[in-house]
């Protein structure tokens, strides 16, 4: 038995979505892409391959036929318009996967805390650069405790669409708040850069942790750590991969740390983490790993959500 699922969204992520979907994910099965644009190319494939489709928005997936059947919706708009669609379904109790950054619901990321939330109404998927880094924040931080992390996504400006670039204050903003609240991060900063270097570069995440002095042992724990959170995320994302080792650097006397983390003695050691996601060009370019790496991501979550639905109910205290 399918999970019905609706995509709202016919740009580049929701395209990509859909066909991965009837690629790759035998449990979901994309019932409708909905779009605002007639004309877009999202529609027009999603309708070549046998999806049915609507050109007006929300309402026009509320009145099709066989909604009350779709038990998941995707939303990869933008973060205002999901703030009028998750009001406009909220009625209908539908699951909602948001590949905004919004963030109504709780932050997900599927290696770290997605079945924690497999019960949330509205799950959140942060932003891609969230997706690629806190792991590896929660990779470090559940070895020894992290003061400050700092991420910087770097991505292809091809890659980055209308909605991405709607969305760059709130992308630093979620991503920030997910570092700490995810990531376990006592504070977070992002940071998002577009390159707009021809050929398009693969998307490129730097990850960087403030710890306390560490012996030999604990950087044998934390780079293990991170290893097999790599491993963990490729395991839906394969593409995502560690550009070199795991580096340990002494922060110099000279390198003041007081305005990240002012209430505190200074940590003096840095772990960083060099990372590349490279897409799986499924409907969009390999280079643009990072929204291949959400919507990744967010199907990790919908197929977890399907497997609990068709799970044996579990019994309430």
């Amino acid at each position: 038995m399918t999970t019905k699922v609706a995509i709202i969204g016919s740009g580049n992520i929701g395209t990509d979505l859909m066909i991965k979907c009837l690629r790759g994910h035998p449990d979901l099965e994309p019932a409708v892409l909905v779009g605002i644009d007639p004309a877009s190319d999202g529609l027009a494939r999603a309708r070549r391959l046998g999806v049915a489709t609507t050109d007006r928005g929300v309402r026009g997936l509320i009145e099709t036929s066989g909604f009350e059947e779709m038990d998941i919706v995707f939303d990869a708009t933008s973060a205002k318009a999901h703030l009028a669609n998750a009001a406009a379904l909220a009625p209908y109790g539908k699951r909602l996967i948001d590949l905004t950054p919004a963030a109504i619901g709780p932050y997900v990321v599927p290696v770290v805390n997605a079945d924690q939330h497999l019960t949330a109404p509205n799950i959140n998927m942060v932003t891609c650069g969230g997706q690629a880094t806190i792991p590896i924040v929660h990779a470090v931080s559940r070895v020894t405790p992290v003061p400050y992390a700092e991420i910087v996504a770097s991505i292809a400006s091809r890659s980055a669409g209308p909605g991405t670039r709607a969305n760059v204050d709130e992308f630093t903003e979620t991503t920030s708040k997910a570092i700490e609240a995810v990531g376990g991060a006592k504070r977070g900063k992002a940071v998002i850069v577009l390159n707009p270097a021809e050929p398009p570069m693969l998307m490129r995440d730097t990850v960087l942790c403030l710890i306390d002095r560490p012996d030999d042992a604990l950087r044998t724990r934390i780079t293990e750590s991170v290893v097999s959170m790599v491993a963990e995320v490729a395991g839906y994302v394969p593409g995502y991969r560690l550009k070199q080792d795991v580096q340990f650097t002494a922060i110099e006397d000279d390198e003041p740390l007081r305005t990240l983390l002012p209430d505190r003695p200074e940590p003096r050691w840095k772990v960083s983490v060099f990372l590349e996601v490279e897409g799986a060009a499924h409907y969009l370019p390999a280079y643009a790993g990072n929204l291949d790496i959400m919507t990744s991501a967010a199907l990790e979550v919908a197929d977890r959500l399907a497997a609990d639905s068709m799970a044996p109910a579990r019994k309430v205290a």
